[in-house]
């Protein structure tokens, strides 16, 4: 994610030799910088001096010892902290950075790699109107980026869109592998899910109507695409959806509780 972010700044404009990145991989540093020509370190103290953000781009499972090292150099530098973490609340990330540091955590999923992520922001009272800004430039750099006013949205957020990509893949998988059972070859039905899903969703983003009224244009009374939406219904797809959202959502709270120690 860390890369996507780079590519997507670099693709947007944003200076190469003003985005600083850490990694104790050498020659990952090495690779992002023969690629974005950006500055690397092994040291994440290094990079944080004269920052105006930091993204911390580490599994969950690391933020708790990178937060514990840089949290002298957050203090003395007073940038805006941007968490990519999935399931580290904000309460876990004062405790570790100091309790007036300005943190913005965010849920991007994986299609920011190809800049077409969608990205929920939640900036804590210490964030200022100039870092909101600043954070949501650089999330809008690999897709749509929004705010929620709310923490606790995040796990809706998480369930939805950041975990949300795999449920398409799924769907997409399943798609294909009922094409090649009904006849098709099998690389025929791979592309034609693709394609129908690729032009499905873009149809949704340019359209005016919501997903309902678009089902419902392309729902001939009495034919085809009916006949498949009821079989959907009659075997409860809405459930099945919201189930598999609340599982994902318990799971991001369950997540902040054993990786953050938070209980709120």
């Amino acid at each position: 994610m860390a890369g996507s972010l780079i590519g997507g700044l670099v693709t947007d404009g944003w200076d190469p030799g003003r985005i600083r990145v850490a990694d104790p991989d050498a020659g990952r540093t090495k690779q992002l910088a023969e690629r974005f020509s950006v500055i690397t370190s092994l040291d994440n103290t290094e990079v944080i001096e004269g920052a105006d953000a930091v993204i911390l781009a580490v599994k969950p499972q690391q933020l708790h010892g990178v937060a514990s090292q840089i949290a002298p150099a957050i203090h003395r530098q007073q940038p805006v902290v941007i968490s990519i973490a999935a399931g580290i609340r904000e309460t876990s990330l004062r405790d570790w950075l100091g309790e007036g540091t300005a943190i913005v955590r965010c849920m991007p999923n994986t299609p920011a790699m190809v800049q077409s992520g969608a990205t929920a922001l939640y900036a804590n009272t210490r964030v200022s109107e100039a870092q909101r800004s600043l954070a949501e430039s650089v999330l809008r750099a690999v897709g749509l980026a929004l705010w929620v006013d709310d923490e606790d949205q995040m796990d809706a957020v998480t369930a939805l869109s950041g975990s949300g990509p795999a449920y398409f893949f799924l769907f997409m998988e399943a798609l294909q592998e009922a094409g090649t059972r009904l006849g098709l070859e099998s690389g025929t039905a791979r592309l034609l899910a693709l394609q129908t899903a690729f032009g499905a969703a873009k149809m949704a983003l340019e359209s005016r109507e919501d997903a309902a009224t678009l089902r419902r244009q392309v729902t001939s009374p009495g034919g085809t695409t009916e006949r498949a939406i009821e079989v959907f219904r009659q075997e409860g797809l809405e459930d099945i959806v919201l189930k598999a959202l609340q599982a994902a959502a318990g799971r991001s709270r369950e997540l902040a509780l054993e990786l953050g120690g938070d209980a709120s």
